[in-house]
């Protein structure tokens, strides 16, 4: 009797860890054998017998009156791929963070976290913890479109990879020829203004100043306006030899004297050069001095009114409209005092990577990988942004893609916006890769595109994507990095306005060491020397 009940506690035991080890099988991204027998490896359907996922979004304030689960994307997607899709919808603006924690601590996974904002922090801790599937794997085998965009481009790897070596996510990308989303906001001149002064656009950042001293003397517009003062510190960075590696990464850049080292380019002497520049631009009021409280309705009032000489925004012919944007010519790089000439306002390629997360609840991980690796493609980008060719969107005859009149010149007093969001999910959310033959927003204006063109040649060779930490990492940067950095801005802001004397400098900078500059930059330079060996 005794060895009866012995062996059964082996095989007790042993069922157990079976269980145990299948279970972190699949939390790893291990192989359901079942599941993917029903995975087509290409092509559609992704699976022969039907599956749903349930998937969690974070919906932007555009889409608040549509309904995912009845919408013509996904139901047009559905019929290719044989997944059904089952939509919690929550508003980015009401409550998303909370939602998404409850989902996460109360155990009531979904699917998959989509478009849900979720921390670099949250997806390095829950997939250490096997929460989130680890999908480098899966990523090999069963997303051929992602893989040849890593390939052309090894800094997409670099970015969505984790200290551990593991991707948690898949990422959200601009494609790399897109240059006019990257750059988002970019420089615009009056050309009223200039013929007025008589000045050409100014190339350097002492032709800049001479313009905005004439608009001031000689006409009644406001030299500069903009929506904060940080848009113009970020346009003449690089004309000061800062921020040398684009805008992901708060504060630090390659230093110039090495590139295998990061520096701290807040305390540079080039950094106290810029500041210097843009308080004399403050103090003679060649600036709006309502700058750092203005609001966008405000601002967008005044540029209708013609008030601006020079701005740092979008397309303002989408924007201000076409009689008023019309007259705004676009700007490059200004070449500084030290003869450095570059456009530092550049997002990398990687755009997001908390947009779509994996979680081990999920009944095919693989065919989910398959599911969200159409959209890395040429024909699901222009599904995702465009839609269905007949129904959202006509292809014109010189080749290119539009959407249907239907949609341009909605009835029943709808935008353009609002008739979008009824047939598709992209406005403030969007996913997959961006490319400019199907992106619709107004950094596909022509004026924009035109813009991207002539601050191409200035961009720098590399831009960092955001680099990512381990948890003993983010604990530190998370506490003392974020004073670091709210001291940063604080003081860039008062030396600018002049609140704070220029006289202060030394004190400034050493006030930054004490607060722990020596092991924040050890922090950072290990998150570089990571991100080198990737």
């Amino acid at each position: 009797m005794k060895t009866k009940i012995f062996l059964f506690g082996w095989v007790v035991l042993l069922v157990l860890l079976a269980s145990c080890s299948n279970n972190v099988e699949k939390d790893n991204g291990g192989v359901d054998e079942e599941a993917l027998k029903n995975v087509n490896e290409t092509g559609f359907p992704i699976v022969e017998e039907p599956i749903t996922l349930k998937m969690f979004t974070g919906k932007s304030a555009q889409n608040a009156n549509s309904d995912w689960n009845d919408i013509l994307i996904w139901n047009k997607y559905s019929e290719m791929t044989n997944i059904e899709l089952n939509w919690e919808q929550q508003i980015q603006t009401d409550s998303l963070e909370e939602k998404r924690n409850l989902a996460l601590a109360g155990g009531n996974l979904p699917d998959v976290f989509f478009l849900s904002s979720m921390p670099t922090l949250d997806l390095y801790k829950y997939g250490k913890q096997g929460t989130f599937v680890k999908l480098n794997d899966l990523i090999d085998q069963y997303a051929p479109n992602l893989n040849k965009l890593m390939e052309e481009n090894p800094e997409i790897k670099k970015g969505i990879t984790f200290p551990d070596g593991n991707i948690y996510s898949l990422p959200s990308l601009v494609s790399p020829d897109f240059l006019s989303v990257r750059v988002a906001s970019r420089p615009w001149f009056s050309k009223e203004v200039l013929n007025a002064v008589g000045m050409e656009i100014p190339e350097t950042t002492d032709e800049f100043y001479q313009f905005l001293k004439a608009a001031k003397e000689k006409t009644d517009k406001v030299p500069y306006g903009g929506t904060s003062m940080d848009e113009l510190v970020g346009w003449l960075e690089g004309s000061f030899g800062v921020a040398n590696r684009g805008v992901r990464n708060e504060n630090i850049d390659v230093d110039p004297n090495d590139p295998d080292k990061v520096r701290f380019y807040t305390t540079s002497d080039d950094y106290k050069a810029l500041l210097e520049y843009m308080h004399t631009l403050y103090s003679e009021k060649l600036i709006e001095q309502n700058i750092y409280s203005i609001e966008w309705g405000q601002y967008l009032g005044n540029a209708a009114e013609k008030k601006y000489a020079s701005t740092v925004f979008y397309d303002p012919v989408e924007l201000f409209g076409k009689e008023v944007g019309s007259d705004y010519d676009s700007a490059s790089a200004l070449k500084g005092p030290d003869g450095n000439q570059l456009f530092t306002k550049v997002a990398p390629m990687v755009s997001s990577i908390g947009s779509f997360v994996i979680t081990k609840e999920n009944p095919n991980p693989a065919a989910t990988v398959r599911w969200m690796d159409y959209f890395y493609s040429d024909e699901g980008a222009r599904l995702y942004y465009m839609g269905v060719e007949d129904e959202t969107y006509e292809k014109t005859a010189d080749g290119k893609y539009e959407y249907v009149d239907e949609i341009k010149n909605p009835a029943e007093g709808l935008t353009m916006e609002q008739e979008i969001a009824k047939h598709l999910t992209w406005l403030g959310g969007v996913q997959g890769i961006i490319k400019e033959d199907y992106f619709q927003g107004s950094e596909n204006a022509p004026a924009s595109i035109e813009a991207a063109k002539k601050i191409e040649p200035y961009v720098a060779d590399e831009i960092w994507p955001a680099f990512l930490y381990t948890e003993e990492e983010n604990k530190f940067l998370a506490s003392t990095g974020t004073d670091i950095s709210k001291y940063v801005k604080e003081m860039t802001d008062k030396f600018i306005s002049g609140d704070e004397p220029l006289s202060k400098w030394d004190e400034y900078v050493k006030t930054i060491e004490t607060m722990g500059l020596d092991k924040y930059m050890e922090i950072q330079q290990a998150a570089y020397d990571r991100y080198k060996k990737e």
